[in-house]
């Protein structure tokens, strides 16, 4: 009978993976990728990266009620164009995610979007590419799967989407 260490998975890691197998220690979430366990450049957690996601949407939403109203007598937050919100939503990922390193949503909740090496161990990651905004290519990537909605909903062992997995990004704490 073929079990999971014969077919393997990029959601659990390598068949050598002692986590796989259901025995020995897990690796903490991010060290795979290098970055630290906790504090200050390690992954985010989940609740905070869903709420700025929502800061990031309710003002597109606002944006897109105010400049592309579909229903000019609809409250503001429904009165945008659906199209003209995702647009804008898309728009403002690639520019300040490209640019800066984080959107609105997560720059108000001391986040930030970098890219990782998972070949270099986080004692040996250099400070300049780990302060670094990902670049408009990376950023156009891991936008384009976002506004999909599937791929960000498809998580890895250590808790990125598969977005940001494809674009070799991580959010991680501030």
């Amino acid at each position: 009978m073929a079990d999971r260490r014969d077919l393997s998975s990029w959601l659990g890691g390598t068949p050598d993976d002692p986590e796989a197998s259901g025995g020995g220690v897990a690796t903490p979430r991010g060290v795979r990728l290098g970055l630290p366990e906790s504090g200050a450049g390690a992954l985010a957690p989940v609740g905070r990266r869903v709420v700025a996601l929502v800061i990031d949407w309710m003002a597109c939403l606002l944006i897109s009620g105010a400049f592309f109203a579909a229903d000019p007598s609809a409250f503001l937050l429904s009165r945008g164009n659906p199209w003209a919100t995702l647009g804008i939503f898309a728009l403002e990922n690639v520019l300040l995610v490209g640019s800066i390193g984080n959107t609105l949503g997560h720059r108000l909740l001391g986040l930030r979007v970098r890219r990782v090496f998972p070949d270099r161990p986080a004692d040996k990651a250099d400070p300049v590419w780990a302060s670094a905004a990902p670049g408009f290519l990376s950023a156009l990537v891991r936008t384009v799967l976002l506004c999909l909605v599937v791929p960000a909903a498809v998580w890895d062992s250590d808790g990125r989407g598969l977005h940001d997995r494809v674009a070799g990004t991580a959010i991680v704490r501030r």
